[in-house]
């Protein structure tokens, strides 16, 4: 935190001129820089330190933890918790001393940056054999927003750079994704099986996400429950029970009685009812999204915003969840989005005060602003009383800024929804930034209809 806050050179109450009482001020950028040692004295390896420079440059997260430089299983694995699922089942199984990593990359990471990240892990794997081959295991759910096709062209590099390798290392792969472009990533690993000469078998979301792992230790078979690799990898993505996407959609078909086509635009500043406003004032405090919600995304974040309005369209929501954009980089001006087929301008402002100004019926803002300015910007949102939730999605957020946001929303009567989160989705009604993925899993979840349970 202390790096955080002052940069790598905080030496100002160590300098000589304080501690010695020599001539001359005291300035904030002269002294050593401070080294902080790694979580409970633990020194990273080579390939562990090359890891977190990586992560420390992207947006993205990149992590890598050796535990067992020549056990037999390995992991690359998409997401977080979807890290510890996988290294749960692989312990489940009884392979917990095989287990040779454990890490994740998610958050959008470029091609170049996958291709590093598993060309470090490739080498790694492929250092040592195993006198019952080694297995890798490339996993995750259904990513939000990170594209597989992109990712796993990285990946797909990395194989055919370590051809040899893994060859002569035995190494069978094991591969389930889902999420945006799967169809395409899936199919390109699929080809990469036929010509690299090892092992590779690809499943996608028709499989349950860690059902590869007693595969690929040799508990299961790819009988009755899987879609083996050899026979049909890639799941047809035209499934006639699926609906389509809003932007192929001349008529709305998640509602069968439905013939003609919504045509509400995104609505001009201020445009809310009486009727609206009263719905949204008797919203009790546990339920802060509604059909009526309104709210305004925090830093320019088109691809979000898109897909809200792609979720507010399949829920046949009268009015659009978002009212506005404000970007403090840019001047006032407007960004061109679509509601269903037809093109609709969204107003982008240049400061919060006037966004909140001009759309008095936004009371939720979803924040994407980065680690380093979110506190300043959240605690600008606390100040504006109509606001009654915000939703922060950046990572990295020191504790000590989240117990202070925590301390002034409560005083505020704000709801706060992270830091560090994806979002949240109310089926029906609401759905934050990019939580929920594409909207091929949003229909075939049926998430457009209004339930019990949201998240």
């Amino acid at each position: 935190t202390a790096e955080f806050e002052s940069g790598d050179k905080w030496a100002r109450a160590r300098s000589d001129a304080v501690i010695y009482g020599t001539t001359g001020a005291a300035s904030s950028n002269v002294g050593p820089a401070m080294d902080f040692p790694a979580p409970f004295g633990r020194e990273l390896s080579r390939e562990e330190a090359y890891i977190q420079e990586l992560d420390a440059k992207t947006g993205a997260s990149l992590k890598l933890t050796i535990l067992n430089k020549n056990g037999r299983v390995w992991t690359m694995v998409a997401g977080g918790g979807a890290s510890v699922v996988y290294s749960d089942a692989i312990a489940a199984l009884g392979y917990a001393n095989e287990l040779a990593n454990y890490g994740e990359y998610s958050g959008a990471p470029s091609e170049t940056q996958t291709y590093e990240y598993a060309k470090t892990i490739l080498d790694l794997m492929t250092r040592t054999q195993h006198p019952d081959g080694k297995v890798l295991i490339i996993g995750g759910g259904i990513a939000n927003f990170t594209n597989v096709a992109t990712t796993f062209k990285g990946i797909i590099r990395a194989l055919k750079e370590y051809k040899q390798a893994l060859i002569a290392t035995n190494v069978r792969v094991f591969v389930r994704r889902a999420g945006p472009n799967w169809q395409e990533g899936l199919r390109a690993m699929r080809e990469l099986g036929e010509t690299l000469g090892i092992e590779i078998r690809v499943y996608g979301p028709e499989t349950h996400v860690t059902a590869i792992v007693p595969l690929a230790l040799g508990k299961a078979s790819a009988g009755a429950g899987f879609k083996d690799s050899l026979a049909k990898q890639i799941p047809d993505s035209t499934v006639p029970s699926t609906p389509g996407t809003p932007s192929q959609m001349e008529v709305d078909p998640l509602r069968s009685g439905s013939s003609a086509t919504p045509s509400v635009p995104v609505a001009a500043p201020s445009s809310s009812t009486a009727a609206d406003a009263e719905v949204t004032a008797s919203a009790p405090w546990y339920s802060p999204f509604t059909a009526h919600t309104r709210s305004i995304v925090y830093g320019m974040q088109p691809r979000a915003v898109q897909g809200m309005l792609d979720f507010d369209f399949i829920c046949k929501r009268k009015v659009p969840s978002v009212a506005c954009m404000v970007y403090p980089f840019g001047g006032n001006h407007v960004q061109k989005f679509y509601w269903g087929t037809q093109e609709t301008l969204l107003p982008v402002f240049s400061s919060l005060k006037e966004a909140v100004k001009r759309f008095p019926d936004a009371d939720v803002v979803v924040n994407f602003a980065s680690c380093r300015s979110v506190y300043e910007s959240t605690k600008e949102m606390l100040g504006y009383p109509q606001i009654r939730t915000v939703a922060i999605i950046a990572e990295g957020v020191p504790e000590r800024h989240t117990r202070k946001l925590i301390n002034l929303s409560q005083k505020a009567n704000v709801t706060i929804i992270g830091p560090a989160t994806v979002g949240g989705i109310k089926p029906g009604c609401f759905k934050i930034g990019n939580t929920g993925g594409m909207m091929d899993n949003i229909a075939s979840s049926k998430l457009y209809r209004p339930g019990s349970v949201a998240y």
